[in-house]
């Protein structure tokens, strides 16, 4: 099987699971409770809260343990916007994680926000000058993902801190692509609030990470016993938190090699420009990768076949042993098509179309828990002739 919906989740690695076990078994204690299973409990929290800091280039007290991005999303938008009404006004744009969109549309309802939504262009991307007119003392937040999950585009994201930080809008952004194929440093980057799950780069599913940046104003929305500093009540998942510092940790300095970055780009920009030639019917989803530019991710190649049925083509795929999806695992099994698509300027039914491959990044040295067949450019591009000239009739 050659696997290519990493972008929905990725194996977890075994180093990770690893570190995660004791936790999950003799070390049992709960890290709220004084005595010593808990203080024990309570030490390996505090140390794996200070991995993710290190990795991601911010203090300990900033980082929350979460259950993964959807949660993390929901306290982040509606912590800040709830902290910074102002004139009520949020701006983000319609090509945003279902998670944010939803948590957006339940502060309109709720609490009488107002939306300002951006445009994208056909390949997706923001306008940042349109952000910055649309930018005024009555916003509350804006909420921008740093990678689409579905067109790979990648936005700017230190441009548009900037203008945030400019305006003293908090902005609150969605990495859960980003991470393992960029480099995050929120050091360099003024994000009020970011989400990350841990299940994309090797860590368990139900792992995940909100940043809230020290300075920036936050209502909790999670109320409880008080853990997480107040931001997010209830038991800490110990043994999760171990594991995605770990994983974390794995792909440390990584994105800075510059050697690992051009390797997996090379191979998704080779195998676009194959699928393009070989496939008349394939048309790229979001911009077309350059040597020279950044502007998608190295993991992601989204293509849609004018005339043909998604669905279709994946079931043909998977036959033969090769394994991807229609876009965002949260969608999955949805007739409706993509909004991120529709919000590029696609029709239904060529949004319908829409067959996303994904890769991970290959960390020297660590293994995963799952062996799948290496990616097989040529296999691939095989089957799509195949099959779309089968279905061409």
């Amino acid at each position: 099987m050659i696997y290519l919906d990493n972008a929905a989740t990725t194996p977890p690695f075994e180093n990770s699971l690893r570190a995660a076990w004791p936790w999950l078994t003799t070390e049992f204690g709960n890290p709220s409770s004084t005595h010593e299973l808990g203080l024990t409990a309570k030490a390996a929290l505090e140390s794996a809260r200070e991995s993710v800091a290190e990795s991601l280039g911010c203090r300990a007290s900033e980082i929350i343990f979460t259950s993964g991005a959807t949660e993390s999303n929901n306290l982040g938008i509606k912590g800040l916007a709830l902290a910074n009404p102002r004139g009520r006004q949020i701006i983000s744009a319609k090509t945003e994680h279902s998670s944010v969109l939803a948590s957006i549309e339940f502060l309109v309802r709720h609490h009488d926000f107002r939306v300002d939504w951006l445009d994208v262009d056909r390949e997706g991307r923001i306008s940042l000058e349109q952000l910055a007119t649309v930018l005024s003392s009555d916003t509350s937040l804006v909420s921008l993902m740093w990678v689409n999950n579905e067109s790979g585009v990648i936005h700017d994201l230190p441009a548009i801190a900037g203008l945030c930080q400019a305006a003293s809008v908090p902005l609150h952004c969605d990495a859960v692509q980003a991470i393992g194929h960029l480099a995050v440093n929120l050091a360099e980057v003024p994000i009020s609030s970011l989400a990350i799950s841990g299940h994309k780069f090797g860590a368990p599913k139900g792992s995940g990470v909100l940043f809230v940046r020290a300075s920036a104003a936050f209502e909790s929305v999670a109320n409880g016993g008080g853990q997480e500093s107040g931001m997010r009540s209830g038991t800490q998942n110990v043994a999760w938190a171990v594991a995605i510092a770990d994983a974390l940790a794995q792909h440390r300095g990584v994105t800075a090699d510059a050697q690992l970055d051009r390797g997996l780009a090379q191979q998704t920009r080779n195998f676009i420009d194959a699928v393009l030639l070989a496939v008349p019917r394939a048309q790229l989803v979001g911009p077309r990768p350059t040597i020279d530019r950044m502007e998608r991710s190295p993991a992601i190649a989204s293509f849609v076949f004018e005339g043909l049925n998604g669905e279709t083509i994946l079931l043909e795929l998977e036959r033969r042993g090769i394994i991807c999806s229609s876009g965002s695992a949260c969608s999955a099994g949805s007739t409706e098509p993509s909004h991120v698509l529709l919000a590029m300027g696609y029709d239904p039914d060529l949004a319908r179309t829409a067959v996303r491959f994904s890769f991970a990044s290959e960390l020297p040295g660590v293994k995963r828990t799952a062996t799948t067949e290496p990616f097989d450019a040529n296999r691939v591009v095989q089957a799509l002739v195949e099959i779309t000239e089968k279905l061409a009739g």
